[in-house]
């Protein structure tokens, strides 16, 4: 049986970051489908309250695949497991689907605008990104997946 390095204090605080960022992305998913798009969180125009109606099914599946799937693998990387790089695969490309259906499919971007709606899907997806590496590093590093 292989005894792993002991990862340092910085590990720690980026995977209890990742939880965090990810907790955060699953509260707001579980609202959605609760309660409809960003009705917690501000009052909708009757433009977003006719783009949620309009959304597939699949759509807060898709959803919740890329918060649970990004909050489990934080969950993984903090028990220091290996598998929490493909839960972060899943996770990242479930946002990748779901915003690519948000740009291609509806008008969003015409009726809002690029630069209103564009850099926080991409800040989620570059999380999301950065999260593969890390796990990826730590596992190279032998401070995860190694027992």
């Amino acid at each position: 049986m292989t005894i792993g390095v002991k990862p340092p204090a910085w590990f720690w605080i980026v995977a209890i970051l990742l939880v965090a960022w990810n907790a955060i992305g699953v509260y707001f998913c579980v609202g959605q489908i609760q309660h409809g798009a960003m009705s917690a969180m501000w009052e909708q125009t009757p433009y977003h309250r006719a783009l949620y109606a309009t959304l597939p099914a699949w759509y807060n599946w898709c959803y919740a695949v890329a918060t649970f799937g990004g909050l489990l693998g934080a969950l993984a990387l903090l028990l220091k497991e290996k598998r929490a790089r493909v839960l972060f695969w899943i996770s990242l490309i479930a946002v990748i689907v779901q915003f690519g259906y948000t740009f291609s499919i509806t008008d969003i971007i015409a009726h809002e605008g690029a630069a209103k709606v564009v850099p926080f899907p991409v800040f989620i997806a570059l999380v999301a990104a950065f999260s593969i590496w890390f796990a990826g590093m730590a596992t190279r590093k032998g401070w995860i997946g190694a027992r």
